[in-house]
């Protein structure tokens, strides 16, 4: 059986070795490791393996604190200590900026990161009505597939929230549709947590029933959702307390449907505004964009500082949400909102928008290539990018700097998904 002595980790958290040239990615190895492993799928420049034994550890392996690690998807690194968590992040923040993007930052930031557990607020179970397994199964999926983990816990996840895995699966098991029932979104908010019923078939009058006495029981919002997104409404309690995040730094109140997006980690969104809102600097009496803004999250807080702000969004109905939250928040004098596909802008669209002195970007994995693409000779000064994927943000940051005319100031990483190795991160580029 082959052995191997692990350098770092991948993007999916995967131990990187080498044989004869050829990279090996091994599941379940850290770096230091020297393990034996075990092939899974072979290609000609590189190999996918499992780890067999664990010859010598690293120091910075722990037990993982799920019964479910290894089996369910949600998580890929709880193996690893968390504040070596946060270090590997960083590298493959570095690595990409170096490697696809042939740019270093001038200066690294220190990690955003905070409690490793009970930080997901918001979270899509699936669910599954299997009689061999046991009945109802509602969870994650497995790793690498379609199946879903028998999850009775979830430690990510606040634990009032985790506690009603396994009343769920009973309330399910007890509904005439349950075989039709194949999701439920979770959405915990300041005052109220949310459950969305993704439901195929209609409820019986019975089945309304039982959902009545489940939300009232476990004190939670229950809402149907029939059709896509737009179809989720708010059935049992009809009244009362709404979806909401604060940003106490701020004095401000976003509302939200538990369908559009959010952060899913309050806790560490709060610190991430704080530190966008340092680098952008906005001052009264500049105008500030905020490119692919969503409800306004970072919308208002440059509100609040006495600049004006154009949030600018696809999707028509975040649109709608953000306007409503500026006024909620006192804040329509200072925000205004545009409706457009940020996926296809052109430097003629940018200019129609109007000059402004900064601008902060938080797009998608896909990123913001058309975009920075688009920006001219009379661009901000100023660009604060948020990004979800480290390869995007360094295919974009190449463009700023080798093309447009920006220095990479500064960049580091926000660990919003600790325990995964999802990678999000911050980077501030200016305009001399």
């Amino acid at each position: 059986m082959p052995t191997g002595i692990i350098e770092s980790l991948d993007h999916e958290a995967r131990g990187i070795t080498r044989l004869d040239g050829k990279t090996i990615f091994v599941e379940g190895a850290l770096p230091g490791e020297q393990v034996e492993y075990v092939c899974l799928r072979k290609k000609r420049t590189y190999e996918v393996a499992r780890t067999e034994r664990i010859l010598k550890s690293s120091p910075s392996r722990v037990t993982p604190k799920c019964p479910h690690f290894g089996v369910c998807g949600g998580c890929s690194m709880q193996h690893l200590d968390p504040s070596a968590q946060v270090a590997a992040k960083q590298r493959v923040l570095e690595s990409n900026l170096w490697h696809l993007g042939r740019i270093k930052a001038e200066q690294l930031y220190s990690p955003i990161y905070g409690a490793p557990w009970a930080y997901r607020q918001r979270a899509r179970l699936s669910v599954r009505v299997l009689p061999k397994k046991g009945g109802v199964l509602i969870g994650f999926h497995e790793r690498k597939s379609s199946y879903v983990a028998d999850m009775r816990q979830c430690d990510i996840l606040p634990p009032h929230v985790s506690a009603l895995l396994m009343p769920l699966r009973e309330l399910i098991s007890s509904l005439s549709i349950s075989k039709a029932m194949p999701q439920i979104e979770v959405a915990a908010g300041e005052r109220i947590t949310a459950l969305v019923l993704r439901i195929l078939e209609p409820l019986s009058a019975a089945d309304e029933n039982l959902l009545r006495a489940f939300a009232d029981r476990h004190r939670v919002v229950l809402y149907l959702q029939a059709g896509g997104p737009a179809t989720a409404y708010r059935f049992y309690p009809a009244e009362g307390p709404k979806l909401s995040y604060c940003l106490p730094d701020y004095d401000i109140e976003h509302f939200f449907s538990p369908t559009e997006f959010t952060q899913v980690n309050f806790a560490i969104n709060h610190v991430l505004v704080r530190r966008a809102l340092a680098l952008l600097d906005p001052q009264p009496g500049e105008r500030v964009a905020d490119m692919f803004c969503g409800l306004g999250n970072f919308t208002l807080p440059i509100a609040r500082s006495g600049a004006h702000v154009v949030g600018v969004e696809g999707s028509a109905e975040l649109v709608r949400r953000a306007a409503e939250n500026a006024s909620a928040n006192g804040l329509a004098g200072q925000a205004d909102y545009r409706v457009a596909n940020l996926f296809e802008v052109t430097p003629e669209m940018l200019t129609a928008l109007g000059h402004f002195d900064k601008v902060l970007i938080d797009p998608p994995r896909e990123g913001a290539v058309e975009l920075v693409n688009s920006i001219g000779e009379g661009g901000p000064r100023r660009i604060v990018y948020v990004s979800c994927s480290p390869s995007t943000l360094a295919r974009d940051a190449a463009i700023l700097v080798g093309q447009k005319g920006y220095r990479l100031k500064g960049a580091g990483v926000v660990n919003m998904f600790p325990n995964t190795s999802h990678v999000e991160s911050i980077a501030l580029f200016e305009r001399s």
